[in-house]
């Protein structure tokens, strides 16, 4: 990957701690630019839609619990049409392209962008990168219009391939300028949109007019900023039916113990809320929270404890949990896959395994059933409620990209969607705090505990998890001390 030199972020700054983290705009490096009407302002479909422009002042706060003297914080540009667009409908060649992992929602996405250029706009040329980054250089594209996509949402994956890795900024750029596309939708996780921010700096750099324009995905739900990312509801709903099937089956057998792996590398969301909705679950392990197997306080400890209460026990775990009480070895902390995630040990057969073993030295009868839906929940087709927020997703990058702006994902902000800077979902990622109200009402849902020893709780007196923006930063987010457990053995 090519380095280029990035551009200064856009701040505004206004009255009473207003902040407006701007989204580039192709002005900024192309001045004189032409506009044009909005082409939606002769559209039947908009004719009734009063004001439905938006306005150039409109902003969306990233928080909007506060302090009555606190600042006003951080803001974001609002999404939606505007009046004058900087592109002719004959004008736009578009292209669309799916990286990293599968996920529900990617087929809705594509249908939904494609549709909204096509219908919206009267947009005719939009392609197809197959299979990823390196799709752009490496295989051929695949035309798409309103027929080709007419269904696929009916359908889980992604129609246009994808892949990890294969990213060459200049290869990339290269084919844009060479096939004359002038808007890109890439649709991705974080690896994916620090990506695209590459590819946008270099665009700029070479004062292409091209929209850059990116849409989050993640299945975990580990993107900072947005409220979710798309594909989590689905993912959340999947994983109710591996928890229902671990239930009935640790119900019927003596003794019976249902371990459900489900996914979430770093971040819990997954596992949280499926443990959440289904009310069947005993305990639930992430990332975020340590645990350790023996001794009083010990997972070991509670299970026996749920096995006498009840004869039989859930438990959940993301893939991501208990990585530190593994076995470590040189090949598992270096191997990683294309995108430059780490390869994770199987903590779910490694769990199971361990539980079996704690039993046969207690001679204790046991029976455990371990189920792991991982690509099963990935592969599905999106819900309805996911169905309608990637529609939401790409109706807004369509409208922002029309509208000249560039160097930005669509994402939802406190229910609105809007226009996001790609730097700050790039800077880090979104992980459960365990130390928050939602964490609180899994334990007290679940009723296990939280496993964490005396060395582990640290003091919060000082700075109360409720006033967020107590530091005046107003960027809505608290940083947690690591948490480092010792292990009993």
């Amino acid at each position: 990957m090519s380095t280029v030199e990035s551009s200064k972020p856009k701040i505004i700054n206004g009255s009473c701690g207003y902040v407006l983290e701007d989204v580039p705009h192709l002005s900024d490096y192309l001045p004189g630019l032409p506009t044009y009407p909005n082409p939606l302002q002769d559209n039947p479909a908009y004719s009734v839609v009063k004001q439905y422009f938006v306005d150039a002042d409109d902003s969306v706060p990233q928080k909007i619990v506060v302090h009555k003297d606190g600042p006003r914080g951080i803001h974001f540009r609002r999404a939606g049409p505007r009046q004058k667009v900087y592109f002719e409908s004959d004008e736009v060649h578009a292209c669309i392209v799916t990286c990293g992992g599968l996920c529900p929602g990617l087929n809705t996405v594509i249908r939904e962008i494609v549709s909204s250029l096509s219908y919206m706009y009267g947009v005719k040329r939009i392609l197809g990168i197959d299979g990823g980054y390196r799709g752009f250089y490496a295989k051929n594209t695949v035309s798409l219009d309103s027929k080709v996509v007419n269904d696929i949402h009916k359908r889980g994956g992604t129609i246009l391939g994808t892949s990890r890795g294969g990213h060459d900024t200049t290869k990339i750029v290269d084919s844009i300028q060479d096939r004359g596309i002038n808007q890109v939708y890439i649709i991705g996780g974080d690896g994916t949109q620090r990506g695209a921010s590459v590819i946008f700096e270099e665009i700029r750099r070479r004062g292409l007019k091209v929209a850059v324009v990116g849409i989050p995905k993640t299945i975990d739900n580990d993107i900072p900023v947005i409220d979710k990312s798309f594909g989590f509801d689905t993912a959340v709903e999947e994983a109710q039916r591996a928890i229902n099937a671990a239930h009935v089956e640790a119900e019927s057998i003596e003794n019976g113990i249902g371990v459900v792996k489900l996914m979430g590398r770093y971040s819990g969301f997954i596992a949280m809320y499926a443990t959440l909705a289904s009310r069947d679950v005993d305990c639930c392990l992430i990332p975020e929270s340590p645990f350790y197997l023996e001794g009083e306080g010990g997972l070991f400890e509670y299970i026996e404890k749920r096995l006498k209460e009840s004869g039989h026990m859930v438990l959940v775990i993301a893939e991501g949990a208990g990585q530190d009480l593994m076995s470590k070895s040189m090949e598992s902390m270096t191997l990683k896959d294309a995108s430059g995630n780490k390869l994770l040990k199987d903590v779910g057969l490694w769990l199971s395994q361990s539980i079996k073993d704690h039993f046969n030295q207690k001679k204790m009868v046991m029976n455990l059933k371990y189920i792991d839906p991982t690509y099963m929940i990935r592969a599905v087709p999106s819900n309805a409620s996911d169905n309608v927020y990637c529609t939401l997703l790409a109706q807004s990058a369509v409208h922002g990209a029309m509208a000249g702006y560039t160097g930005y994902i669509s994402g939802l902000v406190n229910g609105r969607q809007t226009y996001i800077p790609f730097y700050r979902i790039t800077e880090k990622q979104n992980h459960v705090v365990i130390t928050d109200r939602m964490w609180a009402r899994l334990l007290s849902s679940t009723n296990q505990p939280s496993f964490l020893g005396p060395k582990d709780v640290f003091d919060n007196k000082e700075k109360p998890m409720s006033a967020l923006l107590d530091d005046g930063n107003c960027n809505g987010t608290v940083d947690v001390p690591p948490v480092t457990k010792e292990i009993t053995k």
